[in-house]
């Protein structure tokens, strides 16, 4: 429960399954679900991920909740839009997935129904995900590079896993899969407005000085004077980036200063 709890963090569940603006008497702090998430598609509800056996997990079984998160196909079988990033996901060990399913069983179960999607056409789009996924979605679990050190390595699973990097800060492609060609370069956000900045040459650009820079720029953000870490949402990511153990912190930043 422990891993599966830094992993929570890492993932940024939280951010995503906050509970609505709506929904009155439930802490803050729990992913009871309801918030809106805007896209250019449309608005996503995320669900009630607390261990309610009506609303939220109780009563799903392992296998569908790895396949949700692994593989996008949800409790009653059909496809999930990948606005829930399940593509990055689904580089994790599936260890440390129901390693994060233990620790949300531990959270107080709220009762907080579902809200529809906002999303036009979705028996099409979801008919047509099945066949986006057959060109685009890679579930080779990432796997540690022997050429470098170990907290690279644990710092590469966490960036291309569960901090899912990639959604965000890799462009596209004409069908919506990852150019990795372009690889954390930058991009168009994926809300619709403005753009995502390149994690890459952090360093070489005079973004920050070293990988210990960048370490104390996700653990502190703006408090410690590290600019436009607050705008396009990043302010969550650095606030659930902060929750981390050192170590995690510090292999995150090792392999992020790694790219040229």
């Amino acid at each position: 429960m422990a891993n599966g709890e830094r992993l929570y963090n890492a993932s940024g569940c939280h951010s995503c399954h906050l509970p609505g603006p709506d929904v009155v008497g439930v802490d803050a702090a729990l992913p009871a679900g309801g918030a809106p998430l805007k896209t250019p598609v449309g608005i996503f509800y995320p669900p009630n991920l607390t261990p309610d056996p009506e609303t939220g997990l109780g009563q799903w079984t392992d296998l569908e909740f790895v396949n949700a998160v692994q593989r996008g196909i949800g409790k009653s079988g059909g496809h999930l839009i990948p606005a829930f990033p399940y593509t990055s996901y689904a580089h994790m060990t599936r260890e440390d997935v129901l390693d994060i399913r233990a620790y949300l069983a531990t959270l107080p179960a709220v009762k907080n129904p579902a809200k529809p999607q906002d999303v036009a056409f979705q028996p099409i789009v979801r008919r047509g995900i099945g066949l986006w996924k057959r060109m685009g979605l890679d579930t080779a679990v990432t796997v540690p590079d022997p050429a470098q050190s170990e907290t690279w390595n644990r710092g590469r699973y966490i960036v291309n896993g569960a901090g899912h990097c990639n959604e965000c800060h890799t462009p596209r492609t004409v069908i919506m899969t990852s150019d990795f060609s372009r690889y954390l370069a930058g991009g168009p956000h994926p809300e619709g407005e403005g753009k995502v900045p390149s994690l890459r040459g952090l360093i070489e650009r005079g973004r920050y000085k070293d990988a210990n820079d960048i370490k104390l720029a996700l653990q502190n953000g703006e408090l410690l004077g590290y600019d436009k870490l607050s705008s396009g949402g990043m302010g969550k990511v650095q606030s659930n980036m902060a929750k981390l153990p050192d170590a995690d912190v510090a292999a995150i930043a090792e392999y992020i200063a790694s790219l040229k």
